[in-house]
């Protein structure tokens, strides 16, 4: 059987967490942040489409929380910790994102492991949302 988008979506969510880890290693902290936020973003993407979504939109993950959290509503348990992973997702990569310097010079390896510790639990959490939805829980 082929993976169903919410696989898909899970499945990339972790490729990108991986390339976070990675870049943090390395100390590319700006990019870093940037694959934590879209580690979190694709993981709770991954968990609309397991409930039947048929198109996800957007890219903030406080928004994409409140959908989940209208489906699931122990998503306000990661909703606001998972929001601080949002200023990365421009921040991290424009000039214009930060008001001074630029992301490579600004970025640090306390907020890439800030924004890696964050981007693992939101996939930690939505695991354990995607498991409940696999055994015919909410």
């Amino acid at each position: 059987m082929p993976p169903t988008e919410a696989d898909r979506w899970r499945l990339q969510a972790a490729f990108d967490l991986e390339d976070a880890r990675h870049c943090a290693d390395g100390g590319r902290y700006a990019p870093a942040c940037f694959f934590s936020h879209q580690a979190a973003e694709k993981a709770v993407v991954a968990y609309l489409y397991a409930r039947g979504a048929e198109l996800v939109w957007g890219n903030g993950l406080a928004d994409l929380c409140e959908d989940a959290m209208a489906l699931d509503p122990s998503f306000d348990l990661v909703k606001s910790t998972a929001a601080h992973l949002d200023k990365h997702f421009l921040g991290a990569r424009y000039p214009s994102g930060i008001p001074a310097g630029v992301p490579s010079e600004v970025y640090d390896e306390t907020d890439a492991n800030g924004a890696i510790a964050i981007a693992t639990e939101v996939l930690r959490f939505v695991d354990g949302r995607l498991d409940t939805i696999a055994g015919g829980g909410p």
